[in-house]
């Protein structure tokens, strides 16, 4: 593998190509114009024109252009993030979100007048609760942590109506993703951490000491951070029940389930997707996010108000719900994201989805077997990512994870997630998804095997990455402690 630059050539700021005078097209003055001083109030004129560049529409364009040659992105190449599910969004999703009529619906539009939006959130809301086995849904929050504080919310609510107000305990396995503890903890609970079985997996006896009458919940990540399917997971979701408590899934990682398992079937009481990984528009898309709740029917009466249903034909949002934990969003959610979605899944359909999953689970063990003898990979091969850990090139040639992760930037590469999960030291999480093909794959493959060569033979190459880049490394910690993120003027 040859290394793959970036464009190396200085850009000067789009201020910088400004120069007095300078334009590109003109639009002519309406005839029937005014001037602004003859409409609008003297101290609402501005004294001096806007600080805007002056520079000819070419300019404009080739200045982008060139930025987007400094940077990766998924349309460039390979975006392998593990637990972030990079993948390659089609582009008639953007053009559907950007339809006049959808794009351009305002939020407080009567239900009467908006009834097509409608039903395409209530039929997404139907098929998420089909691919989730689950009873009852909400569109409403806006990402994955979110969805996973909804999700706690609904739980703490159902304790709570039952008058069990001991329960003040959530249990969380090592595996889990970081925003798990957090958000059992911002919603007033207490934070149980178990550590995870020499498979990557729930340890059945460790969980059944946690287990008590104070416990509220189990918060299970399924896959899990290693890539792990909790292969126990029916009998989990027995020893919680019958604790008392429910089992909370994590569905950030349903790109390797979707279609192949519900984590209803399997014993959850509710669950979070994060449609912008697993259904278009990943992360990379420019945002924002969305985070839809399915639960079961013990817990859609708390679900947060308005919720969308059905009532004579016509599609409705119901406000009138007194168990309700509240509102958490304006228009039931982010509405753009919910049209892509809608648009990803119904051109897939049933047996697309399933496909989908099952090319992201091939691909990402076709890599691992491509890479796990010079790579090891302590809990093995996982589902739809595969972690490995950098630990024997620290120990022996000084190479450490972050340093390979930005020598893969001199190959055309972004790199994985570093350094997470935290079980697995000097972690490579790398997630390849079902748009990677195996010729991309051989590439990151072959690249990474380079690497490691490098590291053994001139570990300085590595240490020293990147090389080809715009910016070479620069000290992370001082950057973050002394930002300078600021363009001066005339300077």
């Amino acid at each position: 593998m040859q290394p793959f630059p970036l464009s190396p050539v200085a850009t000067p700021l789009i201020f910088e190509r400004s120069k007095p005078g300078r334009g590109g097209t003109r639009v002519p003055r309406p005839i029937a114009a005014k001037r602004a001083a003859d409409v609008l109030p003297k101290a609402a004129l501005r004294r001096d024109p806007p600080r805007l560049p002056e520079v000819p529409e070419f300019e404009v364009m080739r200045h982008f252009v060139e930025l987007s040659l400094k940077n990766h992105h998924v349309d460039r190449a390979l975006y392998p993030l593990g637990s972030c599910t990079m993948k390659y969004n089609p582009k008639v999703n953007e053009d559907m979100a950007r339809l006049p009529g959808l794009a351009g619906l305002h939020p407080f539009t009567p239900d009467a007048a908006c009834q097509g939006a409608l039903e395409l959130m209530h039929t997404l809301g139907e098929w998420l609760k089909d691919i989730a086995g689950m009873d009852a849904i909400t569109l409403q929050p806006a990402a994955g942590a979110q969805g996973e504080m909804t999700g706690i919310f609904l739980i703490a609510a159902y304790h709570r109506s039952r008058k069990d107000t001991a329960r003040k305990t959530v249990i969380i396995p090592d595996s889990a993703h970081g925003t798990n503890p957090a958000t059992a903890a911002l919603a007033g609970f207490t934070v149980k951490a178990i550590k995870s079985d020499a498979r990557g997996q729930m340890d059945l006896a460790t969980l059944k000491a946690a287990l008590g009458p104070d416990t509220a919940a189990l918060m299970l990540t399924l896959p899990n951070t290693v890539g792990r399917f909790e292969t126990e997971v029916t009998e989990i979701a027995r020893l919680v029940h019958e604790a008392g408590a429910l089992l909370y899934v994590d569905g950030a990682n349903m790109n390797a389930l979707m279609g192949v398992v519900r984590p209803g079937d399997c014993g959850a009481d509710a669950m979070h997707f994060n449609l912008h990984k697993t259904f278009s528009t990943p992360h990379g898309g420019g945002g924002p996010g969305s985070g839809p709740v399915a639960v079961k029917q013990h817990l859609e009466p708390f679900l947060p108000v308005p919720v969308l249903a059905k009532e004579g034909g016509a599609y409705v949002r119901q406000w009138d719900r007194p168990q309700s934990i509240g509102k958490l969003h304006g228009y039931g959610g982010n509405f753009g994201m919910h049209v892509r979605a809608y648009t990803y899944i119904a051109m897939l359909g049933r047996e697309g989805i399933r496909e989908t999953a099952q090319a992201a689970v091939l691909n990402a063990n076709y890599l691992a077997a491509r890479i796990e003898k010079t790579y090891p990979m302590p809990y093995g091969r996982g589902l739809h990512e595969c972690v490995a850990t950098g630990t024997p090139f620290k120990d022996q040639y000084g190479v450490k994870t972050l340093d390979i992760a930005k020598r893969l930037l001199d190959y055309g590469f972004h790199a994985p997630t570093v350094y997470f999960p935290l079980i697995v030291h000097e972690a490579l999480m790398i997630e390849p998804t079902e748009t990677a093909t195996r010729d991309e794959l051989d590439r990151f493959a072959d690249t990474l095997l380079t690497i490691a060569r490098e590291a053994k033979e001139q570990p300085e190459l590595v240490t020293g990455a990147p090389r080809l880049t715009p910016v070479s490394r620069f000290d992370e910690a001082e950057a973050a402690r002394n930002p300078n993120v600021r363009y001066a003027f005339g300077q």
